[in-house]
């Protein structure tokens, strides 16, 4: 069995709860929208790449449950597993950093775990390089971008082919961003 049925209904159902009045940023859709369609980016690749897919996916549901919501790790251990809640931990950015260190920490801890976090976070960015907010401005574009860049050349190498997707939708963001103003 690649996915355990009842474990992924728990976990989306826990993710749900968590994520309860939050939206997709520049949309009105609820946010557990987005952790599943981070899953389904892992499940569509399931049958090309041997992986634990059933790890990934709880993971890639539950990825924003302990940066995002008052869920904790220790939480997430005692309800999904010590492996899931080391996945999460990884995946989330640490408060107690400034902005600026917070994604190379991250990317860091990802790398201590196994090839199935790294492909939640391939998956995460594929799914948010889709059209930003209206409201970004024309650097933070470019700079989530070339976040994704980095994400791209430190953890490609878990996936092929969530490598190739990625690079694609980097390549296809690009028509997101606005041109530079003219020099005056």
């Amino acid at each position: 069995m690649l996915i355990d049925p009842e474990r992924y209904e728990r976990a989306l159902h826990f993710a749900a709860t968590a994520h309860r009045g939050q939206v997709i940023p520049g949309s009105d859709n609820p946010y557990v929208l987005h952790p599943a369609t981070v899953a389904a980016e892992l499940i569509a690749i399931a049958a090309s790449e041997p992986f634990d897919v059933d790890l990934a996916v709880t993971c890639a549901l539950l990825h924003d449950t302990v940066e995002d919501t008052p869920v904790t790790q220790d939480e997430l251990a005692e309800r999904f597993g010590d492996a899931v809640a080391r996945g999460v931990a990884a995946l989330s950015k640490s408060d107690a950093l400034p902005k600026d260190q917070r994604m190379a920490d991250s990317l860091r801890r990802i790398l201590l775990e196994t090839r199935e976090v790294a492909m939640v976070k391939l998956a995460d960015r594929i799914v948010n390089l889709a059209e930003p907010p209206h409201y970004w401005s024309r650097d933070k574009r470019l700079a989530y971008q070339a976040e994704a860049r980095v994400i791209l050349a430190q953890l490609g190498a878990a996936s092929p082919a969530l490598a190739t997707r990625l690079a694609a939708r980097i390549e296809r963001y690009g028509g997101f961003i606005p041109a530079a103003p003219a020099p005056e």
